[in-house]
């Protein structure tokens, strides 16, 4: 089994910076990609930052770049979204994804956390 814990979520000022975290835990033989996505209500859900595990290579969505910033720790299992320069239309709830490989044998699945708010007031 495996298990996404997300924090660090909440509301904040535009203008304002949070942090959120997510720790994977259980049966991973090999994180791929670790990264975050968000739906704000009546949207759909968009990539807002990825990051690969072996190279450390980035990709972010351009709403956020410039003010996003994705970071791992590998021996933890975690990834990281620093979000400076909050706006308004950043209000959703950000959902982390994991692609890994259960085995050498298989092929990589995605893996979703529950999502926490991120709530950017004017």
């Amino acid at each position: 089994q495996v298990q996404l814990v997300e924090s660090g979520g909440g509301l904040v000022q535009a203008g304002g910076s949070l942090r959120l975290s997510c720790a994977a835990s259980g049966n991973i033989f090999r994180i791929n990609t670790m990264g975050w996505h968000r739906q704000a209500p009546g949207k759909q859900r968009e990539l807002v930052a990825r990051i690969t595990s072996t190279t450390g290579g980035t990709t972010y969505a351009d709403s956020v770049k410039g003010r996003f910033t994705i970071s791992r720790n590998n021996a933890n299992k975690t990834v990281y979204l620093q979000m400076n320069s909050l706006k308004p239309e950043d209000t959703a709830v950000y959902y982390c994804k994991m692609n890994y490989f259960r085995s050498a044998y298989v092929s990589s699945t995605d893996y979703w956390g529950q999502g926490t708010q991120v709530t950017v007031s004017s």
